[in-house]
């Protein structure tokens, strides 16, 4: 697909890109917001368990653990 420079566009192109870019737009399948979050909510539900943003790093796998302390004076 061509680049095209919207500053260069006559009104008329414009116009008929937006209806063409509608046009494609109301072609798309719709679906409700309850649907779509239940479905979401069950896939991160699913792999919960492996998630290691939910469960943390097991301190032996974590390899930004602190080796020792530092101890300033």
């Amino acid at each position: 697909m061509p680049i095209i420079n919207v500053e260069e566009l006559t009104d008329k192109d414009k116009a008929v890109m937006e209806v063409t870019q509608l046009k494609n737009e109301v072609k798309l399948e719709r679906w409700l917001t309850s649907k779509c979050c239940e479905e979401i909510k069950e896939y991160i539900q699913a792999g919960e368990e492996e998630d290691i943003l939910v469960k943390g790093i097991p301190e032996e796998k974590n390899p930004f653990k602190e080796k020792g302390g530092c101890v300033i004076c």
